[in-house]
């Protein structure tokens, strides 16, 4: 039985990269949505549910054949927190962590995810979240745990995240990563950075 599940946030409507949809531009041959998808498969953590919203179908299609469950938000414009929620209700009330991806961040790697879940199983005493840290910079994705976070998650409302939830907590480990954690793609211009 596993004991985390791994949430993809995959129904933003990317408005800064433009009018293509940006989790649907292609990076080194696939959609930039699925390399996230595929690290969260890849960990072999638990199930994985994917959180799709504005161009659902298309972001569907992206995700074809792989091992995860899609959840539909038809709120994701009320913003973060409803996908969040929604990502949140699809899985186990009963696991220990929920680990949260964005689906705009290609260099996260299984191997990131592993790691995250290691520290979070380890720790003693067990903190609310486990954050991962490049150059001084929170990123994501984050390990949050549900037991003693997921009232408070349930509450959250807005464009926002567990971000202001774990500001100032004294409970919050934090494992020094590679720039993979930091690197989101907003715009065409970090999109082609990345060749």
């Amino acid at each position: 039985m596993p004991d985390l599940g791994l949430i993809l946030l995959a129904a933003g409507r990317g408005t800064r990269f433009g009018a293509d949809p940006k989790l649907l531009q292609p990076l080194a041959g696939r959609p930039l949505v699925r390399h996230a998808a595929e690290a969260a498969i890849g960990a072999g953590l638990g199930p994985v549910v994917a959180v799709l919203g504005a161009h659902a179908d298309r972001v569907g299609i992206a995700l074809d054949g792989l091992d995860l469950v899609r959840v539909p938000n038809p709120a994701h414009a009320e913003g973060l927190s409803t996908s969040l929620r929604a990502g949140l209700a699809a899985l186990p009330a009963d696991l220990a962590g929920v680990l949260v991806l964005l689906g705009d961040m290609p260099r996260v790697t299984a191997r990131h995810l592993i790691t995250l879940a290691e520290a979070f199983r380890r720790a003693d005493p067990v903190p609310s979240a486990v954050v991962p840290v490049h150059a001084g910079q929170r990123g994501n994705p984050v390990l949050l745990n549900r037991q003693r976070l997921g009232p408070a998650l349930a509450r959250l409302t807005g464009d926002q995240g567990a971000g202001r939830l774990l500001a100032g907590r004294d409970d919050v480990l934090e494992l020094a990563m590679d720039a993979g954690v930091t690197l989101d793609i907003d715009t065409p211009a970090a999109l082609a950075a990345l060749g």
